[in-house]
């Protein structure tokens, strides 16, 4: 290949992302939070994941099993100190759960430590997914809160409209931004059938899937059976409209970090009322971010040509 077509080829590459782009974000004047919802399943339906943190010792082995199913970095001794003393881990681009634990009372007043497994809540009606300017955040066929990088302009509006402060910026992605979440192993399990990674390796069935209504009526029978052990509130059930993860313990659940202070209503369309005032502003801002992302790597396209490194050897 030539330089010149190296050129040509690389600069139609930049500008369909361009247009990809821009064609996103003005679609936000004919889109509507209705229309976001269409041709998916049921929530009573929904792929689902119920945690009983009275189950879970800690053993991060969902973990590994997430970084594994999803050929994310394993750089990381997610035993070291089990089950004594842990460092601490944190959600990140390339980290998509983590398992640490939590100190509360439980109703005797007793004071324990529980180990509290966090990853993306897979909201029914998530607000990342209504704010994203050009669809890089999609609610899939199946259920679970799709990610392409592609798309992706980097505007980070996904991370603060999370009720749950979930997806994670790479911010050493320069021109390349990344948004790392979990995404219930859709792509890679899910579509084939199989479960998720995190909830197979789980050895003492804290993590179990299914459908959301099964799994809503399993913990109320627990609840109901075993009034001593858990609390009267399944998390998730209702949380910004609900999730497909749900929860379980005998610990309030603001003292293990989950937060108290949600609505019950889905709130996309408290977004929605905002952001239908502004399409033709979204639309610039995303023409602003694809024009200088299109430039730079252009810009990065020619310089690497006239590199002595990449300069044609004469025959």
């Amino acid at each position: 290949m030539t330089k010149n077509q190296h050129m040509t080829d690389t600069s139609a590459f930049n500008r369909r992302r361009f247009l990809q782009g821009m064609a996103g974000a003005t679609g936000l004047s004919v889109i509507s939070p209705s229309s976001l919802n269409a041709h998916l399943p049921a929530h009573a339906e929904t792929p689902s994941v119920l945690v009983d943190v009275t189950r879970c010792i800690g053993c991060r082995s969902c973990m590994r099993a997430c970084k594994n199913a999803n050929d994310l970095p394993n750089d990381t001794d997610l035993s070291k100190g089990f089950p004594h003393s842990w460092d601490r881990q944190e959600l990140r681009f390339d980290q998509w759960t983590v398992v640490n634990p939590a100190t509360g009372c439980n109703a005797d007043g007793t004071e324990v430590t529980r180990n509290v497994k966090t990853q993306c809540m897979q909201c029914l009606d998530p607000t990342c997914v209504s704010v994203c300017l050009v669809g890089a955040l999609t609610k899939s066929e199946l259920g679970p809160i799709l990610y392409d990088a592609d798309r992706c302009i980097g505007c980070r509006y996904c991370m603060m409209a999370c009720p749950f402060d979930i997806p994670k910026f790479e911010w050493k992605g320069g021109m390349s931004p990344v948004i790392g979440k979990c995404q219930m192993c859709t792509r890679k399990r899910l579509a084939e059938g199989r479960i998720p990674g995190c909830v197979e390796s789980c050895p003492t069935g804290a993590l179990k899937f299914g459908q959301r209504d099964t799994l809503l009526f399993e913990a109320r029978a627990r609840i109901k059976t075993r009034p001593e052990r858990y609390l009267n509130h399944i998390y998730g059930e209702k949380e910004a409209g609900g999730t497909a993860w749900l929860y379980m313990s005998d610990v309030p659940f603001e003292s293990l970090g989950f937060k108290s202070d949600l609505e019950t209503a889905p709130m996309p369309p408290l977004t929605w009322e905002v952001l239908n005032k502004i399409p033709m502003v979204a639309a610039a801002m995303a023409g602003l971010f694809g024009t200088l992302a299109w430039s730079l790597n252009r810009r990065e396209s020619l310089d690497s040509q006239e590199s002595p490194d990449n300069q044609e050897t004469p025959e």
